[in-house]
């Protein structure tokens, strides 16, 4: 896990601790420390700590003019023993919302198990961006199952052809238009 990076190819176009309205303006990533780990698995230093014991993100890219954030996850997202939701929403998310941000691009394929509680934070998330949406892509199948099992699929647009989004030959914009032309598709809006 210790060589696996965060996507780094938009870094010329957006740079989360660079950004004065992002919630990691300011943070400092290590370029040669290896800090953080997902239990006994040392995790490469470039991927953010948010405050999960178990799960980091990257913020990859984000458009306030178009408002939408593009975030890759890794590790176990646990809401059962972390409440890992209620973490993100707090300390990330509200923080985006409040700068404009109500389309979210989040890329699971690194989100290696998925455990579950209560959706309060998914649904005050869905509130809190009445004309927005959350999608997930490249979600693995045991996770989307787990996802699905527990309702999150009533809050987060998931699964079909979001499963098998081509993002990294891609820039943020036409990664975002691709998905807001599904997930339109998908609300009927």
């Amino acid at each position: 896990m210790h060589n696996l990076e965060p996507f780094y190819n938009w870094r010329e176009k957006y740079i989360a601790s660079n950004d004065f309205r992002s919630p990691f303006y300011g943070y400092q990533n290590s370029e040669v420390y290896y800090t953080d780990h997902i239990y006994d698995h040392i995790i490469h230093p470039q991927w953010d700590n948010f405050g999960s014991e178990t799960l980091f993100l990257k913020v990859l890219y984000a458009d306030y003019e178009q408002g939408y954030a593009i975030i890759e996850f890794l590790g176990e997202w646990n809401d059962l023993l972390h409440n890992d939701i209620m973490t993100l929403k707090r300390d990330i998310i509200d923080v985006m919302i409040e700068e404009g941000i109500t389309k979210y691009i989040l890329i699971f394929e690194n989100v290696l198990n998925f455990h579950a509680d209560i959706t309060d934070y998914y649904e005050e998330w869905s509130d809190d961006i009445p004309d927005g949406w959350m999608a997930a892509i490249n979600i693995r199948k045991h996770v989307l199952d787990e996802m699905s099992a527990y309702g999150i699929d009533e809050y987060f647009v998931l699964g079909g052809r979001l499963n098998d989004v081509t993002w990294r030959t891609k820039k943020p914009k036409q990664i975002f238009k691709q998905l807001e032309e599904i997930v339109s598709y998908r609300l009927g809006m």
